[in-house]
C-alpha cells in the first residue's frame, strides 16, 4: 500500500509539474500575440474625447467644437467635447497627465498652461506630461468697455484709476491668464491701481461688462461679434498692428507700451502617444481646421488658421515654456518655494 501511494504521489507531482510547464508556455505564447493584436487594432476604434479647458459658449468652445466634428469624418469615429473651464485654461492638463497615451483622450493646450508652473504649484509639467499633435490657431486680446461708459480710450482709463485709485474693475478670464499679466504690465508701469475680477468664460464676462457689474475687461477676440453689434466698445487691441476688421483702434505699441499678445494653441495628448497615432490625429485635424467651415468662424473672431505640424508645434512649446519664464520672473510673480 505504501508503495502504491508513493508511486501515486510521484504520478501526481509529474502531472502537475507537466501542466504547469505547459500553462506557462501557452502564457508566454499569448503574450506576443495579445501585443500582436493590440499593435494592429485601427485607431481611432472607438470615439475619441477632445477636452476643452474653458465653459461651454465660449468662443473657443465653439470653434474647437467644430473642429472636432469636422475631425470626426476623417477619423471615422466621433470627436466628443467635454468641458472642464476654470483656474485659468488649465484644468484639462491633469486629465492628459492621467490618460492613457492612446490617443483617446486629447486636449486644447491655451497659453496659460505654460505659465502656470512658474507662478504656482502644479503637479503637472505643459512639456513633459504632453505630446503635442498640431497648433490650430492663435488669438490677440483688447481692451472693452460697454458701449455706454465714458471711457472712450485706454487713457481715460487710466486718468479714472488716477483719479479714483482702487475703483475701477476689470474683468479678465482667470488669474495668470495673459489678459491678467497685459494688465499687470500696464498699470504697474503707472503705479495705479485696479480691481481685478477674474471670471470662468468669456460669454461671462462680456455680458458682466455689457451689464455694467464690471467697468471694463480684456478678453481674446472672441469678443469680435459683440463688438460688431455695438454691445461693446474696443478701446485698444494687443496685437502687432491694427486690425483690418477694426481699423479705428489703435494697439498698445501706438499708446506707448512695448507689448504684443498674441496666444497660441493647439492640440496635445498624453505624454507617449504613439507616432502612428500622432500622424493620423495630426492628419485628420489638419484637414478639418483648413476646412472653408472652421476658417469662417474662425473670421468672427478676427482669427485665422496658424498650423504647426506635431514636431515643429514640440519646439515651439518648449520657447513658449521657457518665454513665459522670463517674464513671470521680470514681472516679479515666480512662485518661491517647492
Amino acid at each position: 500500500m505504501s508503495r502504491r501511494r508513493a508511486t501515486t504521489r510521484g504520478l501526481g507531482g509529474s502531472t502537475r509539474r507537466s501542466l504547469l510547464r505547459g500553462a506557462g508556455a501557452l502564457a508566454l505564447g499569448a503574450l506576443p500575440l495579445a501585443r500582436a493584436m493590440a499593435s494592429t487594432e485601427p485607431f481611432p476604434s472607438r470615439p475619441v474625447t477632445l477636452w476643452v479647458p474653458w465653459p461651454a459658449g465660449g468662443a473657443t468652445d465653439i470653434s474647437l467644437r467644430i473642429l472636432a466634428e469636422l475631425a470626426s469624418v476623417p477619423l471615422g469615429q466621433p470627436v466628443l467635447t467635454e468641458n472642464r473651464g476654470g483656474a485659468g485654461g488649465t484644468l484639462a492638463m491633469p486629465v492628459l497627465q492621467q490618460a492613457r497615451p492612446d490617443g483617446y483622450t486629447i486636449a486644447q493646450m491655451p497659453q496659460p498652461v505654460f505659465r502656470a508652473p512658474h507662478t504656482q504649484k502644479v503637479l503637472w509639467d505643459p512639456i513633459r506630461d504632453v505630446t503635442p499633435i498640431i497648433q490650430v490657431s492663435s488669438v490677440t486680446f483688447g481692451m472693452l468697455v460697454a458701449a455706454g461708459s465714458p471711457m472712450r480710450s485706454l487713457e481715460d482709463m487710466f486718468a479714472f484709476a488716477r483719479a479714483r485709485p482702487g475703483e475701477l474693475t476689470v474683468a479678465t478670464n482667470g488669474i495668470g491668464t495673459t489678459p491678467h499679466m497685459v494688465l499687470e504690465t500696464l498699470f504697474t508701469a503707472r503705479g495705479l491701481r485696479y480691481i481685478h475680477v477674474p471670471y470662468k468664460g468669456t460669454s461671462e464676462q462680456l455680458n458682466a461688462i455689457a451689464g455694467g457689474q464690471v467697468m471694463a475687461g480684456v478678453n481674446s477676440t472672441g469678443f469680435g461679434p459683440a463688438v460688431d453689434a455695438g454691445t461693446l466698445r474696443l478701446l485698444a487691441i494687443f496685437s502687432g498692428e491694427r486690425s483690418k476688421r477694426w481699423p479705428q483702434v489703435p494697439v498698445l505699441r501706438e499708446l506707448g507700451f512695448d507689448i504684443v499678445a498674441k496666444s497660441p494653441y493647439g492640440l496635445a495628448g498624453p505624454r507617449g502617444l504613439p507616432r502612428g497615432v500622432v500622424a493620423v490625429l495630426h492628419d485628420a485635424f489638419k484637414k478639418a481646421m483648413f476646412d472653408q467651415r472652421f476658417k469662417d468662424e474662425l473670421a468672427k473672431y478676427d482669427q485665422e488658421a496658424d498650423y504647426l505640424g506635431p514636431e515643429a508645434y514640440a519646439q515651439s512649446c518648449r520657447e513658449i515654456f521657457a518665454q513665459e519664464r522670463a517674464i513671470v520672473e521680470k514681472l516679479g510673480l515666480a512662485r518661491t518655494g517647492t
